[in-house]
């Protein structure tokens, strides 16, 4: 029979850690010898190795206390339950230790194969660096905030700007960045993106995000704060859309 200390050192834990498996019922007490000392033995040794392992493996306690009193073909199954818990976080753990080293060699991109691609063409069709990273960073923020939407609009996106015609208003935006807000060439433009809109949804199903949604307004604003002349431009957009 060993000493509470000695149980300690053997499996690998605290006194106190062992102080508390009894105060939460996982490891039962065991009587006191005539110095007053409380003895335990192998199976004691063998019950705090299990605990041990379970909570190691991310168990919580409530937990092992139940399955301490489970059936043991009950307790089997949990144990492969557990097991299954363990691989996918494994599977998760490992995920992010990719995404961390591609983060550390400049290769992380959050966003799918698909919106890279789309993405990369931005360049060829002649949009400006600058475009293309804003372009970049609002793809990401809808498809970090709506996954379940988002590659639906992605898709709606890619195939307007995929045609001739409609990418050029999006090259017409890119390019008003520098205008000056009073040039009635942003007249112009707002009126041609409101009738392509309108072509293309109809005056009452514009394309959007569910209406609890801050993240429409949040890009927006994004995009205005880029340039006075994009913010003349959507007060345009907006006015023309009311009307």
């Amino acid at each position: 029979m060993i000493t509470i200390g000695q149980l300690a050192r053997y499996v690998g834990v605290s006194t106190k850690t062992i102080r508390l498996y009894h105060d939460k019922g996982l490891l039962p007490e065991p009587g006191r010898d005539a110095s007053g000392y409380r003895r335990y033995g192998a199976a004691d040794a063998i019950e705090l190795i299990k605990i041990r392992a379970l909570a190691e493996a991310g168990v919580p306690l409530a937990r092992i206390r139940d399955l301490r009193a489970a059936a043991d073909e009950d307790f089997r199954q949990a144990l492969h339950e557990i097991d299954d818990e363990l691989t996918a976080r494994i599977r998760d753990l490992r995920a992010n230790q990719v995404r961390l080293r591609r983060l550390a060699a400049g290769e992380l991109s959050p966003l799918p194969t698909e919106a890279v691609a789309f993405l990369e063409r931005l360049t060829s069709w002649g949009f400006t660096s600058r475009w293309v990273g804003l372009q970049r960073d609002l793809w990401i923020l809808v498809f970090a905030t709506h996954p379940d939407q988002a590659m639906t609009l992605f898709e709606d996106q890619n195939e307007i700007v995929s045609d001739p015609a409609r990418r050029q208003l999006f090259l017409d935006y890119d390019h008003a960045h520098d205008l000056d807000p009073d040039d009635p060439r942003l007249v112009d433009l707002a009126r041609r993106i409101v009738e392509e809109t309108r072509a293309r949804y109809g005056r009452d199903a514009l394309p959007d995000l569910d209406t609890a949604s801050e993240i429409p307004a949040l890009i927006q604003g994004t995009v205005n704060a880029e340039s006075p002349a994009w913010r003349r431009l959507d007060t345009l957009i907006r006015t023309r859309l009311n009307e």
